[in-house]
């Protein structure tokens, strides 16, 4: 029989018939107020894996509820942060504990390869466990004050309820990127997993109760964007909204939460140009390009999918990229030999196809791949193939727009100025990389570069300690890093007078 904390997840894992799962609501898995469900698919063959609760409005409502009596009357938002901490650090160590359940789950869910959320694991267990030993660092500033007797103090506290909306590509990691840094805060929240991608946020739950995290602090609720997304934005229960995720829900999510002026953090993804000059190692910058676009088959928002290449390099450069593509191996994610899954639906599939489409009809040339692979293995699967595309011009939609694909659009280019000034020239500013050895062109380009992140001889780079956002239309605020944790929190001055004496202004 499931315990009252249960939400099923880890029965996926057990095979036979799909496992109905359940939302984590005030510390008791439920499922949707309506009783609907939503059909769980393995990207890599189309079979169900799972019956998720496909909650609503009052689903979101409840969730947020529970964490605003959590924060308004319960205990952990006033646990001294040492004591938050420990308790996070604890949650990260249950992670470690089951990280190969946790990234078996995740590759069922996503597609991806069993390896990649392995290391997606171990970048969690470091997330959680940074930010239980960041908890307890926050004492407050002491600030000079210019009044004599007088004493004066910045302190950080929680910002309260958070609604957090996460994306279906890195469903744990992304939900982590979020939930530690607000729990070491002291906020309590709703999450929104992707309703594509419910399985390991759902078991973080269970994990979470089992660490000590009172009920009602963390609590999981399912269901579209346009429903539970559109609750947890509007809600003025809800003092934060985070979200990671499509340009077009984040202007949505900026208008619904501008009726009550709640916080508003967006991670909104990018077009991530990766500029090759000549003077580069080619060998190096060769591995780079193919780092940067085809882990998660290209399902990344840093991915480095708008190939800048120096005219010198071009030709040679583009034949060895189309060589080593050809071989990339694509399978089931539990198989050690695959290389790169599938795409995470047939609808995410056919709008890869027609950027491909659309590029070619705008004047690009596609070199390889732009197909749904005919091997029969592969059939049932979400599968595309690894796509070269040469002859892109600044002004096509495949070098403009986020094609969250395993597509790379190639340019070439005559000088760095011209380089920098067309990777500059996107809505987005999220990451950008270059290659060179030559250090004065380091320091003028990664300087001219108008993104959040910029790798100088690498891509696709990221660690805790270090801020995570963009520029532009890539969002606003900063995840990961003392920049992450201070996203949950407020700042107060606290002023005080120690010889307060009649001023006598008033009614003399």
């Amino acid at each position: 029989m499931m315990n009252d904390n249960a939400t099923g997840a880890l029965d996926v894992l057990n095979g036979g018939a799909a496992p109905r799962l359940r939302m984590s609501v005030a510390g008791r898995a439920v499922p949707a107020l309506s009783g609907e469900t939503r059909g769980i698919l393995n990207p890599f063959d189309a079979s169900l894996v799972a019956l998720a609760p496909e909650g609503g409005r009052e689903d979101a409502a409840a969730a947020v509820a529970a964490a605003r009596a959590a924060f308004d009357a319960g205990d952990w938002p006033g646990l001294p942060g040492a004591v938050r901490g420990a308790l996070v650090s604890r949650l990260g160590g249950l992670i470690e504990r089951d990280a190969e359940n946790l990234a078996r789950l995740e590759t069922i869910d996503t597609g991806k390869t069993l390896e990649e959320s392995r290391w997606d694991m171990q970048d969690i267990v470091g997330i959680f466990k940074y930010y239980g030993g960041l908890a307890g660092s926050e004492g407050g500033e002491v600030v000079a004050s210019p009044l004599p007797d007088t004493t004066s103090l910045v302190v950080r506290e929680p910002v309260g309820v958070c609604g957090m909306i996460c994306p279906w590509n890195y469903p744990l990691l992304q939900a982590a990127w979020k939930i530690a840094p607000a729990l070491a805060a002291g906020c309590t929240m709703a999450v929104k997993p992707s309703e594509l991608t419910p399985l390991t946020t759902l078991r973080l739950a269970e994990l979470a109760a089992e660490a000590g995290i009172p009920a009602g602090v963390l609590n999981v609720v399912l269901g579209p964007g346009a429903t539970v997304g559109a609750e947890l934005a509007e809600s003025p229960d809800v003092d934060l909204v985070s979200f990671t995720g499509g340009i077009v829900t984040g202007k949505k999510i900026i208008a619904a939460a501008s009726a009550n002026v709640k916080k508003i953090a967006l991670e909104l993804g990018g077009k991530n140009p990766n500029i090759v000059f000549a003077d580069a190692d080619l060998d190096a910058a060769l591995e780079g390009a193919l780092n940067g676009v085809f882990f998660h088959a290209g399902q990344i928002c840093s991915a480095g999918a708008r190939l800048m290449l120096e005219d010198s390099i071009h030709d040679e450069f583009v034949a060895r990229l189309a060589e080593r593509m050809a071989r990339i191996r694509m399978g089931s994610g539990m198989d050690g030999a695959t290389q790169m899954g599938p795409l995470i639906s047939a609808e995410h599939r056919e709008k890869v196809a027609r950027y491909v489409a659309l590029a070619q009809e705008e004047g690009a040339r596609l070199e390889l791949g732009g197909m749904v692979p005919d091997d029969p293995a592969l059939a049932r699967g979400f599968f595309f193939t690894p796509t070269l595309l040469t002859g892109c011009t600044n002004a096509m939609r495949i070098v403009q727009e986020e094609v969250f694909g395993p597509v790379i659009s190639v340019e070439r280019f005559a000088s760095e100025e011209e380089a920098v000034a067309r990777a500059n020239s996107t809505v987005y500013g999220l990451s950008a990389g270059f290659w060179t050895s030559d250090a004065a062109r380091q320091q003028r380009v990664s300087s001219a570069l108008r993104f959040g992140t910029v790798w100088i001889n690498d891509f696709n780079v990221y660690f805790v300690q270090a801020p995570w956002g963009g520029y532009k239309q890539s969002g606003m605020g900063r995840e990961l890093g003392r920049a992450g944790f201070e996203e949950y929190t407020e700042q107060k001055h606290v002023f005080s007078n120690h010889a307060s004496r009649p001023v006598r202004w008033f009614g003399i």
